[in-house]
């Protein structure tokens, strides 16, 4: 009997540490001995200790904000672009098996997406169709972290930031502009 009361003991304990809890919106990626083993959650769960591994995945949307970048479009003029993008984790043992931060990889896809899709549009269509490069970008990062399990759910431009320069070549356009009309309508 005195015997029997420590292996309890013991089997007890064991039994108690591989009790794992994921809210809602958490998965429990399990690996066995390092190989895949399955995802688990919500809820409660039990691993074998010390065989099962558990990385725990948020699945909930995730924000990324896309600092300003310099960038030049395609008619050569320099710009300073930010923006933020949306994503959500669709398959969670994709999202850590296959790429080794997919949080800080998105960043880099967004990232690279925006300077390209920017340096093929004007000045004048990336201030007026924010939609259709948005989209463009929004398709490229999706198409690249589909594989890592992600979907992107959004990618908006925040801010366009002119230089000095350009902003008082554009008044200057835009006053012509006015003028022009003006003596239009004062010669009719």
């Amino acid at each position: 009997m005195e015997i029997l009361l420590p292996i309890v003991f013991v089997i007890f304990i064991i039994i108690i540490s591989g009790i794992r809890i994921d809210q809602e919106y958490q998965r429990g990626v399990i690996f066995r001995f390092g190989r895949f083993s399955k995802v688990r959650g919500p809820g409660i769960y039990w691993v074998i200790p010390l065989i099962d591994q558990k990385e725990c995945v948020d699945i909930r949307t995730n924000t990324v904000d896309i600092e300003s970048q310099e960038t030049v479009t395609k008619d050569s003029v320099t710009i300073k672009v930010n923006a933020v993008m949306y994503y959500k984790i669709i398959h969670p043992e994709k999202a850590i098996i296959s790429v080794r931060n997919y949080k800080q990889a998105s960043y880099q896809a967004a990232l690279t997406a925006l300077r390209n899709i920017i340096g093929q549009h004007p000045l004048d269509e990336v201030l007026k169709d924010r939609d259709i490069i948005n989209n463009a970008i929004k398709n490229i990062v999706d198409q690249i972290t589909e594989a890592w399990g992600l979907k992107i759910e959004l990618v908006e431009m925040k801010d366009v930031e002119l230089p000095e320069n350009m902003q008082r070549a554009m008044a200057k356009e835009a006053e012509a502009v006015r003028e022009k009309r003006a003596r239009i309508i004062k010669a009719e």
